[in-house]
């Protein structure tokens, strides 16, 4: 027996006598990532990067010379996940940024939450010039979009398999662990208390999205349904929806179709206007 399926067992047992101590461990245990270290393919990436500290030890790595593009990475997930999409930034003339979300990386803290990235975003745009856009992976991209109804400015969007209800990850997260009806109760209830917000609160359909976005999502995806991409769709008028037959949770990012996507939503909004008859 492994140790998830120990914990999922405990919690099957003395979830029911102890509601508040199990949530109390699961809400430790879905706030606290794991350090998981680079892939092979990510390393040439990562080398060529410069590494940037922001206010508050925010760490960063950049790449390249122009606008900026602000990159965020989901839960347990480091900027060279976005390698082929950095790489074609890069060539296309743009700056790069991409943030070590909070307790990851070099980023200080242990625990972290969709409103800390969120929020860690807004620190680094204050030192940033002007995003020409914003690219968020997983919970990266359910940040994104809450840090837009933060005060976050940038002229286009892109959610990548990202959640549109954090709602529904919480529920989902305590039924995979097996927690009893009291206990996923009073779980939802100790992250919220943490995280500041209510979690109902953290629904896409009561956000305002009004620049020109892109959603991407592999209809494959095990992590992230794909029927949350419509529903961020449906919220956001100003989208478009790129639904794939295949790319999973992760190797989405390096889609050649979604690179493309991407470069030319980010180009779009700077072409020259075409000449007046």
């Amino acid at each position: 027996m492994n140790a998830l399926s120990w914990i999922r067992g405990v919690n099957g047992s003395v979830g029911w006598v102890a509601p508040q101590w199990a949530a109390s461990r699961m809400r430790q245990l879905f706030m606290t990532p794991r350090e998981l270290p680079p892939r092979e393919w990510e390393l040439p990436l990562l080398e060529r990067a410069e590494r940037v500290t922001l206010r508050f030890g925010l760490a960063a790595l950049r790449w390249g010379q122009g606008p900026t593009v602000l990159l965020m990475h989901g839960w347990e997930g480091r900027p060279t996940q976005f390698a082929s999409l950095i790489e074609a930034l890069v060539a296309a003339g743009y700056t790069a940024v991409a943030l070590e979300g909070p307790a990851h990386g070099r980023s200080p803290g242990e625990e972290a939450n969709v409103a800390l990235f969120a929020r860690a975003m807004l620190e680094a745009a204050a030192e940033l010039p002007p995003l020409r856009a914003v690219i968020g992976h997983s919970m990266g991209g359910a940040s994104a979009m809450l840090a837009i109804q933060m005060g976050l400015r940038t002229e286009t969007l892109v959610s990548i398999a990202a959640p549109a209800r954090i709602l529904g990850v919480l529920r989902g997260f305590a039924r995979y662990m097996r927690l009893p009806p009291r206990a996923r109760s009073a779980f939802i209830r100790q992250v919220e208390r943490h995280v500041g917000m209510r979690a109902a609160s953290l629904d896409v359909a009561q956000y305002r999205l009004d620049m020109p976005g892109l959603i991407v999502h592999a209809e494959d995806d095990r992590f992230v349904l794909v029927r949350e991409s419509e529903l961020i769709h449906q919220a956001w008028l100003d989208s478009r929806l790129l639904r794939l037959s295949e790319g999973g949770h992760q190797r989405v990012l390096a889609d050649p179709r979604v690179v493309d996507a991407v470069i030319a939503l980010v180009t779009a909004r700077h072409l020259p206007a075409p000449p007046s008859a």
